[in-house]
């Protein structure tokens, strides 16, 4: 399918590409109403609409590549990350069901529809949020239960995924940092301690890459569902342990290093009673780390961003938070983390 020949680029287009394939989405669907973007979905399209069913409406998310064609060369791909969120489900992860797949023969480009999930994925409200606070003390223990069970899905079944250790994770974000043609000397110190330090992955899992606050559902009642597992990958189960503490997801309240809404030690103690592995504390504490000087090197490339392709105000202010990370460097480096 080419650019030339694909539907679905405009509202319209898209919304009657949908009605078309309706009975393909769920068994008595007829048609499709209500189709708007949502503000989510930093590098794919979010749509939310209705399925047209003799029982009544059904809501539904579209999560598509932009234009339906533009695949990302860093993401696992619509198709595979349909297949994660179906193997997460059957071990106990919460998540949105996914009824269908996008095929070529429906012209909408790559994607997938997923079962609605009321509840709230803004980091801020969910830190902050009166509607919230009896969950939030739960937080941090279920994300360590899910992903303890997250890492037990058999990565065999997912054999294009990349395989990637400590090591050579920490030599793609210095080509990345290189890259940008900006010397940091904090970011230098960091990554001279990552090196020192890097710990041996003996255990290589399936990750999901990107578990963080503003990737979960959260509801009065706990954590809802995962999203966006466009960044999984096989390597150090810790690594995902660490990425939720780096203080850019704790959207202020950084005295709860998990999320903004718990501690250590209550996501290490989730971990444990469902995995019956002991957490490796030491290999946590350099993911997080590590996350931050990832999340860096991330902000520090948006400037190229902002002066080229995209010189969007979005990127003008992500290019900004660099320093920030700089000063969470400092203190992790400084405080031996945790």
């Amino acid at each position: 399918m080419t650019a030339d020949t694909a539907t679905g680029n405009t509202p319209n287009d898209l919304e009657r590409g949908l009605d078309v394939i309706a009975g393909r989405i769920m068994a008595g669907g007829v048609g499709v109403t209500g189709l708007r973007r949502l503000s989510g979905g930093a590098t794919q399209e979010v749509w939310r609409f209705e399925l047209t069913t003799a029982e009544g409406p059904v809501p539904l998310i579209l999560r598509r590549a932009p234009g339906g064609l533009r695949v990302s060369d860093t993401a696992v791909g619509l198709e595979i990350e349909a297949r994660l969120i179906a193997a997460a489900g059957a071990v106990g992860a919460p998540v949105p069901v996914v009824p269908y797949v996008l095929a070529e023969r429906d012209g909408l480009g790559h994607g997938f529809i997923m079962g609605f999930v009321e509840g709230e994925t803004l980091g801020g409200r969910i830190v902050k949020s009166p509607d919230l606070a009896a969950a939030r003390p739960g937080l941090a223990r279920a994300c360590g239960e899910i992903l303890a069970r997250v890492h037990t899905i058999d990565p065999h079944a997912f054999p294009t995924l990349k395989r990637q250790t400590p090591q050579e994770l920490v030599e793609q974000w210095r080509g990345a940092y290189r890259a940008s043609a900006w010397p940091r000397p904090v970011f230098e110190l960091a990554f001279r301690w990552l090196d020192q330090t890097c710990p041996t992955a003996t255990r290589m899992r399936l990750v999901h890459g990107d578990f963080r606050n503003g990737n979960l559902m959260i509801g009065p009642d706990g954590v809802r569902a995962v999203l966006d597992w466009e960044l999984a990958h096989v390597g150090d189960p810790m690594e995902d342990l660490g990425w939720i503490c780096v203080n850019s997801w704790r959207f202020g309240a950084s005295d709860k290093p998990v999320g903004g809404f718990g501690q250590r030690e209550d996501l290490w103690a989730g971990y444990e009673a469902i995995s019956g592995e002991a957490v490796d504390r030491a290999s946590a504490n350099w993911w997080e780390v590590f996350g931050t000087l990832r999340w860096g090197v991330m902000c520090a490339g948006m400037t190229a961003a902002f002066r080229g392709a995209d010189p969007s105000v979005e990127r003008a202010v992500i290019a900004r938070r660099t320093s920030e990370t700089e000063v969470d460097l400092m203190r992790l480096l400084a405080g031996s983390v945790g």
